[in-house]
This record gives structure tokens, C-alpha cells and sequence, in this order.
């Protein structure tokens, strides 16, 4: 299933909604980061404008060494022909997927600017 595709500046891009309670959604562009062990990073405005419930804190260590704290929300996520719970972590960048929304795919992508970037779903025994 084609969900995305790769940008000039080498990103792959992939496309998803996010819903939030009393029918609010907001469709996302995120950056696909297999660095990132979480679902998916949205700005404080855009978990602000979907009223996405708050469900704790969180933190991370940086790449400089330094250890920040964020926000946890949660809300329904759709892409891939599927919706699914998934906790959002606030951060003042551009959306990030990451592997927490590819735990059980197979991810392919086409590194060449305008490739596609595609999921298919694991026949795991």
C-alpha cells in the first residue's frame, strides 16, 4: 500500500489523519525516522487544535547529550487502510513518524526524489 513518497530534500513523507474526540481531524505530512521509537511528534498547535487529551509526560535524550521533556496526548490515527490508538508526543518540529506506527510492516522506499514510499502489512508465523 503506497502512503507516501520521497522529497527533494531526500525525506520520505508519508501522509496520515489524526483524529481527534468530537469528530476534529487534521490531515499530517510527517517525516518518516527510523530514529524516532515513538509513533508520531505533532507541535503544540496542532494537538492545541484537535483538543487531543493529555496522558502524562515523557523524556528523551538528545543527540547533544541533553535530556528534554514533553507532553504526551493521544488520538486515532489513520493511514495505511487501518485506524489505531497512538500516543502523540509534543515537539516544536516538523511531524515525525516513527517505528512505534511500523511495529508489524515492511517498509520500502524508493531513495530517489519522487520515490514511493510503501507499506505492506507482516504474515508473521
Amino acid at each position: 500500500m503506497l502512503v507516501g513518497a520521497m522529497n527533494t530534500q531526500r525525506e520520505a513523507i508519508v501522509r496520515l489523519v489524526v483524529l481527534g474526540p468530537g469528530g476534529r481531524e487534521r490531515q499530517i505530512d510527517a517525516v518518516l525516522d527510523t530514529g524516532y521509537t515513538g509513533s508520531l511528534t505533532l507541535p503544540a498547535a496542532a494537538v492545541s487544535d484537535l483538543d487531543l487529551p493529555f496522558r502524562g509526560r515523557g523524556s528523551v535524550l538528545l543527540g547533544d547529550g541533553s535530556e528534554s521533556e514533553f507532553d504526551i496526548h493521544e488520538a486515532i490515527i489513520s493511514w495505511a487502510g487501518e485506524r489505531r490508538l497512538a500516543a502523540i508526543d509534543v515537539a516544536e518540529t516538523d511531524p515525525l513518524l516513527g517505528i512505534g506506527l511500523l511495529l508489524g510492516k515492511e517498509l520500502t522506499v524508493q531513495v530517489i526524489a519522487g520515490g514511493s514510499v510503501s507499506l505492506q502489512r507482516l504474515r508473521l508465523a
